[in-house]
């Protein structure tokens, strides 16, 4: 009996768990074999089970920073010398190398300079003097020059924005700036080129991208956006000509292979496609929405449908409102704008106050409308401005039987929406421009002080001017058809509109 009891407890199971220090260093032996999805996985995980130690927050960083994730390795030693360990100097040096790569030249000069003063015989002074002379920079000129490209890059940051949210106008117009003032600034001028080309300014974008390519050969953003232009043209020759060369290349940067892979998705070669973006997911990649968006869509349609659904699930983590429109679906299944909730709450929380307008608009003719308005940020009345708390006044309680001229003036607005609604079936990716350009018209005609009298023509003038930025055929005439009028009275308020277009 004893015999039997002994054998027992040598056979009795030891329960194991897990450290922080047992997931950092399977991360760091991760780290050593250059797996780095693995040394994430690990090192992430040895972060939860120990979120406040500075070593592991910081080989997270270093990781990181080997996968192209600049800014989350960035947060991380940030918070290391704020929060966890100001002695930990050397996070200075890897801040320095992260800064450099997000172009932020200032923070990088400053960080590089703060270690070599902070830590003279450090392990890394080497690395930083090499940094800095990558830089190019003497003492006496950096501050200057570091001040100019960080001002470039926000500028290219507010560019962006204003293309992603379709002030298409706006875009150009600060673009274009740009370019005067940095004459070798490729980014721009691609830039640029995307906003003539979404306004149907086809001639100005070519033109463009053609400057580029003469004077920077080989830019492979200018010769993707090419191949978009092409293919949107149905110029299947030049399109079949310039893809025989995209074919041929082997870009060595995460974003440019990344780039090349949407390219690829959205002209329809997803064979090609999918092999570039799932090949940079495999190296441990993590991409943004737009990323998993493009695997998405190449994956379905080269016949890898489980790695497109799980990028999609991805793509609805990151960006709610897309819930539902799988690129592989049909676009009738998407019933628009109006009737799904997280696209209205994200145009509600845009810093654009044109597109807040648009979501208060959608939210009045929509069928959920009561749900919508039991959103928390509906909550927050009081960081609308007095212009919105007028519009939502309107549409809430807008049959009152006195209003002063405020009141009348967003009800005139409001009207002029409604008109253009009228003649839509329902509010999708496309007819979003035309809606968001009457708010931005009705917004800067109401700063002027406009009533915006006769609503009717308004909505005329204003899809008038849509139709022609995206250089779809239209008349005078046949908008006055449309819109039960004079032709009179369309060119009248086609002046109005015009007016107020930027």
């Amino acid at each position: 009996m004893k015999k039997s009891t002994n054998m027992k407890e040598k056979g009795k199971l030891l329960s194991f768990v897990p450290t922080g220090e047992y997931y950092f260093h399977k991360g760091i032996t991760a780290y050593n074999r250059k797996d780095l999805k693995k040394a994430k996985k690990y090192l992430e995980r040895a972060r939860e089970l120990e979120p406040l130690e500075p070593i592991i927050l910081c080989q997270l960083a270093i990781v990181l920073t080997d996968l192209g994730c600049y800014q989350e390795s960035v947060d991380l030693l940030v918070k290391v010398l704020d929060s966890l360990d100001p002695n930990m100097l050397e996070c200075h040096y890897f801040l320095a190398n992260n800064y450099a790569h997000l172009g932020s030249f200032k923070e990088a000069y400053q960080h590089a300079k703060g270690y070599l003063d902070l830590e003279p015989n450090g392990d890394y002074i080497e690395e930083v003097e090499d940094l800095l002379d990558l830089l190019e920079l003497d003492d006496e000129e950096a501050m200057e020059l570091l001040y100019e490209q960080d001002e470039l890059m926000v500028k290219q940051e507010e560019a962006r924005k204003l293309l992603e949210n379709g002030q298409y106008h706006l875009a150009i117009e600060m673009l274009s700036d740009v370019i005067v003032d940095y004459p070798e600034f490729w980014s721009a001028y691609n830039n640029l080129a995307l906003a003539h080309f979404y306004l149907g300014e086809m001639e100005q974008a070519g033109e463009l991208l053609k400057e580029v390519l003469e004077k920077n050969p080989g830019n492979l953003h200018a010769l993707c956006n090419l191949a978009v232009f092409h293919y949107y043209r149905k110029e299947e020759t030049e399109l079949a000509k310039l893809v025989e060369g995209l074919e041929k290349v082997r870009p060595m940067t995460s974003e440019h292979r990344f780039k090349l892979g949407a390219t690829f998705a959205l002209i329809e070669h997803h064979t090609k496609a999918y092999g570039w973006l799932k090949n940079l997911q495999k190296q441990g990649f993590e991409g943004d929405a737009s990323f998993h968006y493009w695997l998405s869509k190449a994956a379905y349609y080269s016949g890898n449908k489980q790695t497109a659904e799980a990028a999609w699930k991805k793509v609805v983590l990151e960006s709610p409102e897309k819930e539902g429109q799988e690129p592989w679906k049909e676009p009738s299944s998407f019933k628009g704008f109006e009737e799904h909730i997280p696209s209205v709450m994200k145009k509600l929380s845009s810093d654009q106050e044109e597109e807040r307008l648009f979501a208060l608009f959608l939210m009045s003719v929509s069928k959920k409308r009561e749900e919508i308005l039991k959103q928390p940020k509906f909550y927050d009345i009081q960081s609308f401005t007095v212009l919105e708390k007028l519009y939502l006044a309107e549409i809430l309680q807008g049959n009152r039987a006195t209003q002063i001229e405020p009141e009348k003036k967003v009800k005139r607005l409001h009207e002029t929406a409604l008109h253009l609604y009228r003649h839509y079936d329902t509010v999708d990716s496309v007819s979003a421009g035309l809606f968001l350009l009457w708010f931005t018209i009705g917004k800067n005609a109401l700063a002027e002080g406009d009533a915006l009298q006769n609503p009717r023509a308004l909505a005329a003038a204003t899809e008038l001017v849509w139709l022609e930025l995206r250089s779809e055929p239209t008349t005078q005439k046949g908008m006055a058809e449309k819109y039960h009028m004079s032709s009179a009275t369309v060119s009248k308020y086609l002046k109005v509109v015009k007016q107020y277009l930027l």
